[in-house]
């Protein structure tokens, strides 16, 4: 690289050689081998209803984009119909789109949260959440994971230190890397006591836990202090995110959500898609029950073969350690047809890199059996 450009770029070269020695430069790879990698859960990414879904819309003449934000001309039809819909399905008292969950759980924490309130953050919470922490008005601490004795112990030592404002809790009731659930009842239990918030990112969980898929903040009905994200890029298949919460909430992140006044609103088309996905959680339960049952199979199988993946839910981890050889072990399998990815820090705690092992209903249990077999071939972590 000739002198002119290592003055332009030379920090950027240098960051990305540190990478590398520590084999954690990234690149972008294309789709191959039998899906152990998405979160596609319930296949409906390309399933038919959802294509004529779209197709009619766009026979309809609904627009490709909005043409604006939503407070200016692009609010649609669309938008709101999904919105209203969504509410209700999930049993809140309102709802609103955003073009993704990243946008989705940035906004809510810079909007929300007030200058001189309290973010107490579960340590694996998704980076978004980290990033709207560290962006929004509000104080926050990291309490260890799924640890009520560090949460409860933050907001008191917060609250002695003079900290007179409100308290937002917030959690993943699916952890993306760990594959593990939040314990909420303690969460709602504690947000009761503590008149506090309670914001719950539903990513994972969405369309595959609770009655007909709609997550596992369900059960605890319309709640003025729970606010809720429930991704519809995963198991709905789509894109963008809804968040469900209070009519005063919503309003005020209406008139004050920079991320929300000041984009572009998000494609009609994909608002159509995702009320399709909800249409289809609704009339196709067997897609939620066909999951469940190959989550169960799949864990029996990993027992029987004595691969080890702790877990109880769609997401599975299988812990190597070092990245080098994490990264070394996703190839063999890719080689061997599987399309499962390697996952290396900051994603996960240094220490801790790992296959990261998604069950979706684009796979049946034949694959299922090859790919743990495979996989105990190529660990040596037969069955005893």
């Amino acid at each position: 690289m000739s002198s002119s450009r290592m003055d332009k770029f030379g920090p950027y070269v240098e960051a990305l050689r540190a990478l590398q020695d520590d084999n954690r430069l990234r690149g972008l790879n294309s789709r191959a081998g039998i899906d152990f990698s998405s979160n596609d859960y319930l296949a409906l990414a390309c399933a038919s209803r959802m294509k004529k879904a779209v197709l009619a819309a766009i026979e309809r003449g609904t627009p490709l984009g909005s043409g604006g934000s939503r407070l200016l001309r692009g609010n649609c039809e669309e938008h709101e119909c999904l919105e209203a819909e969504a509410a209700q399905f999930f049993g809140a008292e309102t709802a609103l789109f955003f073009a993704s969950g990243y946008v989705a759980n940035f906004a809510v924490l810079t909007t929300l949260p007030q200058r001189g309130d309290l973010l107490v953050l579960d340590s694996l919470v998704h980076a978004s959440i980290h990033e709207g922490a560290r962006a929004g008005r509000a104080e926050f601490r990291i309490a260890g994971h799924n640890d009520l004795g560090a949460i409860e112990s933050a907001i008191r030592d917060w609250r002695a230190d003079g900290g007179m404002g409100r308290v937002w809790m917030v959690a993943e009731s699916l952890y993306s890397m760990d594959g593990d659930f939040a314990p909420l009842d303690d969460l709602v239990a504690l947000a009761d006591r503590l008149d506090a918030f309670l914001v719950v990112d539903e990513a994972h969980a969405t369309g595959v836990y609770g009655e007909q898929g709609r997550g596992l903040t369900s059960q605890y009905g319309r709640r003025e202090n729970l606010l809720v994200i429930h991704t519809c890029g995963k198991a709905l298949g789509v894109a963008g995110a809804l968040v469900t919460a209070s009519g005063v909430l919503r309003d005020f992140m209406i008139n004050r959500c920079r991320p929300f006044i000041f984009a572009t609103a998000p494609s009609p088309l994909i608002a159509v898609a995702v009320r399709e996905a909800l249409l289809i959680l609704q009339r196709e339960p067997e897609r939620q029950q066909r999951l469940l049952r190959l989550v169960a199979f799949t864990h029996r199988k990993m027992e029987a073969r004595g691969v080890r993946c702790p877990s109880s839910s769609q997401i599975l981890r299988y812990i190597v350690g070092d990245n080098a050889h994490t990264m070394r072990l996703a190839s063999a399998m890719q080689d061997r047809g599987f399309d499962i990815r390697g996952i290396r820090p900051p994603t996960v705690p240094v220490g801790t890199a790992r296959l990261r092992i998604s069950l979706t209903l684009n796979v049946n249990e034949d694959d299922v059996v090859s790919m743990v077999d495979a996989l105990a071939e190529e660990t040596k972590e037969k069955a005893q």
